[in-house]
Formats: structure tokens, C-alpha cells, sequence
């Protein structure tokens, strides 16, 4: 089958956390024989600022974990939805450009061949609903919606039966656990400050817990203002800034813990969906405890996969209690990647993938599959 995905940026994960899902399913589809091609603005504003702050360097570890994958930049919409054409599969991801969105859709509804599918792996259906009603989403065949809650929402904008449940996974061809040439020590956290969608819950379950538990926290990510770092100063947190998505086994490995935070659109509006570092931490084997989300997909087994607490209080005592217990950090890193392995890897992913554009197909594309 041929695949092209639209998004916003392959190479560069700079703030910008699709990224990660992305090379991982592409990397899934070409090794299962697929022929996959990937489409980018020529000017993306993750890739802009990635240069910004490490100029061409910052390529480099993409480049390295990802050899076999490129993709191919475009200047004007148009231009870059006119790639459809050649593909079976199109999949357009929610943080392009509306003209982008619409334009691919004109394709479609002109009579492109295409099975055309829109994806969605953001909360602003619900944080800004405004702006995901703008979309021309009027020839897509479907919605992927990486959490059924998210499923729902498309459900009661007409989508029915077309609004499709494709949770984000651990990309495990190159997450997974690794020896360190060190000793394990103290707390690691990886992910951006934001836009104050949990500055609060970051000091309540990650910075103060840590402090309190005497634990050393390396804290890296980016667009951290300097309210932020004052506060990461305040708590004794060792910044680190941006890190390449590619270079988060080898970060993880030399730590004995790492955290969840969800941002508040996931804990109230948009529940059961956990962040891809969370997919990604679990298959590099590294313990993890998660502030209190509601897992009502089932998608892991807390207590077992993962340590959950309901409030900062419970996350020093669970931290101490990792420190201290090596026998307990080996079984749930051990549990954790058990469950990765057998539900939430790319290969899953592809497989539900598969199923979908079957089920939305034209003969023709069935035979492709």
C-alpha cells in the first residue's frame, strides 16, 4: 500500500510530540512492505525553532535513529496536497495548516482515489473547539482520534461510526531498555513547560515530591520561561533543555524513576488519554509514578505496570519507597514493558490502521492492503 502522511514536522520533534508516533508508524509500515512518503511545510514552526536553538545539529539524531525515513517539504498548499494523488492511504494531522487540510480534501472530493483520514492527538476539540470546527474536514472518509473520549466528541459533530480510536504507541524498534554505563540515580522527567496547562501539578507531583525525597531531578524540555526555571532553581531540579526524542532511551536508562504529569485537559474534559512519553518510558523499562488520571480505556494496569498517586503527598512516599525497594523497581519495570509488548507498540498501531482503511476502502485499495 502507499501511505502519506501530512504533518507538521518528521524531523523535528521540538516541541512537538506527534513527531514521535509518526516516525514510529512510518518506520512500521515500510518494514511490514508498505511504501510510505511524508509531507512538511517548508517552514514549520517546530523545525524553525529546533534551528534556531541548535542549528543544523539538531538533525543529526533523527538522522542517526531514523535513516531509512525523509520527507519532502512544500511551500504553498496546494503544492503539497497535489502528493495525495499518488498515494492509497492519506493521513492529515491536526496541527497543519487549515489550507493544507482543505486543499487535500478538494483532491479528495474531485475524485482522488484515496482513502483520506484526519488525525487528531490534541485536546483543542475540546479547549478550542472554534478552531477544529474550521476545518473543511467535508471529503475525509474518517477521524482518527487518538483516545475514545476524543473518539466521542467527532461522534456528536456527525462522525459516527467514522470517528476511529487510534491511541498513540511506543515506537519498540528503538524504545527499549538499555544498560547504562552508570549507576542509576535519581528522578528524570522529559516534557515541554507549555502554555500553564500544568505548572501547578508540575510542583505539586514532580518538583516539591522530589525535594522532599531528597532525590536528584534532571528535568529536560523546552519553552520554559523564566518564571519556570526560577521555580526548577527553587526545588533544586538540574535543567537540561531540549532532548532529542531519539536520545530518551539512553537518558532514561541512567535514572531509576521517571513521572507522569498530565496536562488538565486530560485529567477533566478529555480522560484516558496518557501522553506518548508515558507509551515510550514503559518500553525503555524504566519505573514509573503517574499523577492521578483516569485510565477508563484500560489501557495499563496500575499497580502493576505503573505506580498511580492521588496527591503529592503519596508521590514522596512513592518515590522513597522506588529508592529504596530495587525488587519493586524491577517488577514494574518489568510489568510495564510486559504490557507495552503485547498492546501499544507501532506494530499494533499499523495493524488497527490497516483494519481501518479496509473497512473505509474502495476495492481497489483492498487489494493494495
Amino acid at each position: 500500500m502507499r501511505v502519506a502522511y501530512f504533518t507538521h514536522s518528521l524531523r523535528s520533534c521540538w516541541n512537538h510530540g506527534n513527531a514521535h508516533f509518526v516516525r514510529g508508524i512510518l518506520s512500521e509500515l515500510a518494514a511490514q512492505g508498505h511504501e510510505v512518503s511524508a509531507y512538511e511545510p517548508e517552514s514549520s514552526w517546530s523545525l524553525t525553532n529546533l534551528l534556531k536553538d541548535h542549528g543544523p545539529a539538531g538533525l543529526e539524531p533523527f538522522c542517526r535513529a531514523y535513516p531509512a525515513l525523509t520527507s519532502r517539504t512544500y511551500e504553498r498548499p496546494e503544492e503539497g496536497a497535489a502528493h495525495a494523488l499518488s498515494a492509497d492511504l492519506v493521513i492529515v494531522h491536526e496541527w497543519n495548516d487549515p489550507e493544507l487540510v482543505a486543499a487535500v480534501g478538494r483532491l479528495r472530493a474531485r475524485g482522488g482515489r484515496f482513502t483520506l483520514l484526519f488525525h487528531d492527538t490534541h485536546h483543542r476539540a475540546v479547549s478550542a473547539p472554534e478552531q477544529m470546527r474550521a476545518f473543511d474536514l467535508n471529503a475525509y472518509d474518517g477521524v482518527l482520534a487518538f483516545g475514545a473520549t476524543l473518539a466521542r466528541v467527532y461522534e456528536r459533530w456527525g462522525w459516527g461510526d467514522r470517528a476511529f480510536v487510534w491511541h498513540e504507541a511506543a515506537d519498540a524498534r528503538r524504545f527499549r531498555p538499555l544498560q547504562s554505563d552508570r549507576e542509576r540515580e535519581g528522578l528524570v522527567w522529559i516534557g515541554n513547560w507549555g502554555d500553564e496547562e500544568r505548572s501547578d501539578e508540575l510542583t505539586e507531583y514532580l518538583l516539591g515530591p522530589a525535594k522532599d525525597a531528597e532525590l536528584p531531578l534532571d528535568i529536560y524540555g523546552v519553552r520554559y520561561p523564566s518564571e519556570a526555571l526560577n521555580t526548577l532553581a527553587a526545588h533544586g531540579a538540574r535543567y537540561h533543555g531540549w532532548l532529542a526524542n531519539a536520545a530518551a532511551p539512553e537518558v532514561f536508562a541512567r535514572h531509576i524513576a521517571t513521572v507522569h504529569v498530565p496536562r488538565r485537559f486530560y485529567t477533566s474534559l478529555l480522560p484516558g488519554i496518557p501522553t506518548i512519553r508515558m507509551f515510550e518510558a514503559l518500553a525503555c523499562g524504566i519505573p514509573l509514578v503517574s499523577a492521578p488520571w483516569d485510565d477508563c480505556e484500560q489501557l495499563f494496569r496500575a499497580g502493576k505496570d505503573f505506580v498511580m498517586v492521588r496527591s503529592g503527598v503519596e508521590m514522596r512516599h512513592a518515590l522513597r519507597e522506588l529508592e529504596n525497594d530495587p525488587a519493586l523497581r524491577a517488577s514494574l519495570a518489568r510489568s510495564g514493558l510486559e504490557t507495552i509488548l503485547a498492546r501499544h507498540t507501532c506494530a499494533h498501531r499499523v495493524r488497527e490502521l490497516m483494519a481501518i482503511a479496509v473497512q473505509l476502502s474502495t476495492p481497489v485499495l483492498e487489494s493494495a492492503a
